[in-house]
């Protein structure tokens, strides 16, 4: 189940859905912030009232002025599509950036690898509610090392946080009176070992739930 933040489908679309590990849990998964293509869309729309207005007087080169804005509209439009087609995904176990277009891009990062991460918001990104996440991790550079325009930045910061640090959270809520030890390790239910979230099959089956169809995803 994807926990809708802003601007998240309510089904997984399939682009995201088939990158999935067989018990991997989806925390949250969104696309980037629409400010990302607002230049792109006002390029598109000047460039046709520019072309509207120099039409009259370009006589014969009538032709010339609209092949140019055929062409500003494929290069801004591409850029819009492939917008649409981003989504940051985060789960339990890693980051993910998944572009699924007329190419394929999987970019992952696992949390486990994660040992700082920053949050840097600027007034107008505040504003709008968009932010940059800057990731540190060990070992070499990664490549979800730099995250831009993310929704709602505060709140998705402290979901990854929460799936970072979780036993920090669990040590510091209440604590209730001491109940009988079992044996260390996880619970066992009938079906072998379980946690909170866990799935012994792929996520959706079994389920009345199935990914979207993704026609606009």
């Amino acid at each position: 189940m994807v926990e809708r933040i802003t601007n998240a489908p309510q089904r997984l679309p399939r682009a995201v859905y088939k990158y999935l590990m067989p018990t991997e849990r989806v925390v949250t998964a969104v696309r980037m912030h629409p400010v990302q293509v607002i230049s792109s869309v006002l390029l598109i729309l000047g460039g046709a009232i520019l072309a509207g207005l120099l039409t009259p007087a370009a006589g014969g080169g009538r032709l010339v002025i609209w092949l140019l804005w055929g062409v500003l509209f494929v290069w801004q439009g591409w850029k819009i599509a492939t917008w649409w087609r981003r989504y940051f995904v985060v789960t339990e176990n890693r980051l993910m950036l998944v572009t699924s277009l007329v190419f394929t891009d999987v970019a992952m990062m696992p949390l486990a690898k994660v040992t700082d991460m920053r949050l840097r918001e600027t007034a107008f990104g505040r504003m709008l509610g968009y932010g940059e996440f800057i990731v540190e991790s060990a070992g070499k550079e990664q490549a979800l090392s730099r995250i831009r325009f993310v929704p709602n930045p505060s709140r998705m910061y402290q979901v990854i946080l929460s799936l970072i640090f979780p036993k920090k959270l669990v040590a510091a809520g209440p604590q209730g009176p001491p109940g009988p030890q079992g044996p260390p390790g996880r619970a066992r239910g009938p079906g072998g070992p379980s946690w909170p979230g866990s799935t012994s099959r792929w996520p959706g089956e079994g389920s009345s739930e199935s990914p979207g169809d993704d026609p606009g995803f």
